[in-house]
């Protein structure tokens, strides 16, 4: 099947609606009916502003980021899109075209995804 790997990149303190905001899109997504999701915590890295961050034992929460990730068709893709739109959340993300199935699905599970 054809869709995309949507990725988004989140401070791991970020909320929206008092949630915080890697799992507002977990939730979303699933709410969404979208396939599933994960989100994993950055140990180091940096942005545009150049600053690197990174995991230390006495470091405070909240300057590192979160990965959100999904692996989606092309309208779950822009259903999630739309949603944080919506939302008016400042949020940057990846949308990478991707080819994806199960390899020996089971019975009851479509051979495309």
């Amino acid at each position: 099947m054809d869709g995309y790997f949507l990725r988004f990149y989140v401070h791991e303190d970020q909320r929206i609606h008092k949630t915080l905001l890697w799992e507002w899109l977990l939730q979303q997504a699933n709410r969404l009916g979208i396939g599933g999701g994960s989100a994993f915590r950055a140990m180091a890295g940096f942005g545009r502003h150049r600053v690197v961050h990174e995991d230390h034992f006495f470091e405070l929460a909240g300057t590192l980021t979160v990965e959100v990730e999904f692996i989606v068709t092309a309208d779950e893709a822009e259903q999630l899109l739309a949603l944080l739109r919506g939302e008016s959340e400042r949020v940057f993300y990846a949308r990478v075209p991707a080819q994806f199935g199960i390899i020996n699905p089971q019975p009851d599970e479509p051979t495309g995804r």
